[in-house]
């Protein structure tokens, strides 16, 4: 029998490289508990494009 959970897939994207107008995306995917964490994610994760800490936000 499968577990029930709150624990949801999301896709975090880097939201500096959107405004940078380099080609390519910089995406992460991860699990969050959608009881503790209602609202949209936010982690500084390492953009391998640019080369630095950025921060990704959820996105739908």
């Amino acid at each position: 029998m499968a577990k029930k959970g709150n624990r949801v897939q999301v896709i975090l994207e880097c939201t500096e490289h959107k405004n940078s107008g380099l080609s390519g995306t910089s995406r992460y995917v991860t699990t969050k508990n959608k009881r503790n964490t209602p609202d949209r994610l936010e982690l500084k994760k390492f953009n391998p494009i640019m080369k630095k800490m950025t921060i990704h936000k959820e996105i739908k």
